[in-house]
């Protein structure tokens, strides 16, 4: 196990314990843990999640990229009210703009530099430049970014959230990949339909 394996590996068990004991926003559960439906008795294996390994020894992505353990990959977190996410971002990538509705998000930098921020309700921006090691956390529900500014060098953080579902509603694919008319949505951002289909054109490709 290398110095970065080792680190990513502390940074898990250390966000997980941080997720767990904050105030969670999923419904209490009356059993030790939930099973899916007709599943037979669990064993050490249900409550294990080997999904990051890709992530260890694999390269790095073109893009960036989120692996995510939350109650859909792992259910053994479903009524748990954790999950976790390894961001990914290589040298000039952005975790665009994006909320998630159901949790906080608590963002711990593994590796390079990360500028983030998110605007609260009274639309202020607050902005950080992250250093390796820092920790930085995102309200509830509120928008938020990430971007890997360094030209050269790539980014690792971990995320923990206090939701096995948190749900990442991202406002590019929200507004321009959906079928929200496009008047609707020239009328919303003070503009013209051309404009909003070159919007929405850029997004796909």
């Amino acid at each position: 196990m290398n110095s970065f394996e080792k680190i990513l590996f502390l940074v898990v068990i250390t966000t997980l314990a941080i997720a767990r004991t904050s105030v969670a926003g999923d419904p209490d559960i009356l059993t030790d843990f939930v099973l899916p439906p007709n599943s037979p008795p669990p064993d050490g294996n249900f409550f294990t999640y080997t999904g990051f390994r890709s992530i260890i020894d694999g390269p790095f992505p073109p893009a960036f990229k989120a692996v995510k353990a939350a109650a859909e990959q792992f259910p053994a977190l479903d009524g748990q009210s954790v999950s976790l996410a390894v961001l990914i971002y290589p040298a000039g990538t952005v975790n665009p703009v994006h909320t998630h509705p159901r949790s906080a998000e608590l963002l711990f930098l593994t590796r390079g530099t990360l500028q983030v921020g998110f605007v609260d309700t009274a639309n202020k921006l607050y902005t950080q430049t992250l250093q390796q090691g820092d920790l930085f956390v995102f309200p509830k529900g509120l928008v938020h970014f990430q971007y890997n500014a360094d030209p050269k060098s790539p980014a690792v953080a971990v995320s923990a959230f206090g939701s096995a579902n948190a749900g990442t509603v991202s406002l590019p694919n929200g507004l321009f990949n959906s079928t929200i008319d496009d008047s609707v949505l020239a009328l919303s951002f003070k503009t013209d339909v051309a404009t909003i289909q070159k919007l929405k054109a850029g997004i796909k490709g």
